[in-house]
C-alpha cells in the first residue's frame, strides 16, 4: 500500500489555500512545521507570527498560501480525510464478502494513527492527533454552510458516502446508513479523545478500543 500510496498526490479544495503548499520547499515546511506548532501549543495558541519564527521566515510569507490560520486548519483536516480514503479504497478493494470489507473499513476508520513514510513532510501520527483534538474546530463556526457550499468538506463527505455504500451492502434495507457511517468517524474521533483526556468515561481503554467498539455496535445494529 505504501508503494502506491507514495505515487499518489492527496488533493485538498483548491479554494481552501491561496497557493498550493505541495509546490514549493517553504510551503512543504509551513505544513510540516505547522503540524509540529499546532500539536504543541493547541489550535486556540497557534498564530502564523509563531510558525514564522518556527520556519525562520516572515509571517507574510505564509499568508501567501493561506489566508487565515482556520484555511490551514481546514487544509489539514481536508487532507488527512484524502489520506484515509486512499486507504480506505486500496485497503478494501479486493475484499469480497460484504461483511468482511465492512469491518475492515471500520477497521481503518477508527484505528491509532501511525506515521506512514511516503510523505516525508507530513508526520500522519501527529497530524491525527491534531484531528481527534482540534478538527471539529474546522467547521463550527458561522462561515459552515458557506464554506460547505464551497465544497470545503467535500473529501469528508465523500469519506461518510463511501462508507454508508458499504454498510448499504450488508444490509441493503437499512435506512440510516448515513448517520451510520457518520456516527463511526465521528464516534472514533471521539472515543480516541475519550481515552487521552477522559478515560473514566470510555470503555474504549487498555485492550476495548474504539474500534472493537463500532464492529460490536455495527454488527449488533444490522444483524
Amino acid at each position: 500500500m505504501k508503494d502506491l500510496l507514495s505515487a499518489l498526490k492527496i488533493s485538498v479544495p483548491d479554494k481552501i489555500f491561496i497557493k498550493d503548499p505541495e509546490t514549493s520547499e517553504l510551503g512543504k515546511r509551513i505544513i510540516e512545521q505547522g503540524i509540529i506548532l499546532i500539536t504543541e501549543i493547541g489550535f486556540e495558541n497557534f498564530t502564523f507570527k509563531k510558525l514564522g519564527i518556527k520556519i525562520g521566515s516572515n509571517e507574510s510569507s505564509i499568508y501567501r498560501y493561506f489566508e487565515s490560520k482556520h484555511k490551514l486548519l481546514l487544509y489539514l483536516s481536508s487532507w488527512y480525510w484524502a489520506w484515509l480514503e486512499y486507504q480506505l479504497v486500496i485497503e478494501t478493494f479486493s475484499i469480497a464478502n460484504t461483511n468482511e470489507k465492512l469491518e475492515k473499513a471500520i477497521t481503518i476508520l477508527t484505528r491509532t494513527i501511525e506515521e506512514d513514510s511516503s510523505f516525508s513532510h507530513i508526520n500522519e501520527t501527529l497530524l491525527y492527533k491534531i484531528i481527534v483534538n482540534e478538527s471539529s474546530k474546522s467547521f463550527l463556526t458561522k462561515e459552515v454552510d458557506t464554506e460547505n457550499k464551497e465544497g470545503y468538506f467535500e473529501i469528508y463527505k465523500r469519506l461518510i458516502a463511501r462508507l454508508d455504500q458499504m454498510i448499504l451492502a450488508v444490509k441493503p434495507d437499512f435506512k440510516y446508513g448515513l448517520s451510520l457511517a457518520s456516527t463511526i468517524i465521528e464516534g472514533g474521533l471521539h472515543q480516541h479523545f475519550l481515552r487521552e483526556h477522559f478515560p473514566s468515561i470510555t470503555n474504549c481503554k487498555n485492550e476495548e478500543t474504539p474500534t472493537k467498539f463500532f464492529i460490536y455496535l455495527v454488527n449488533n445494529t444490522l444483524n
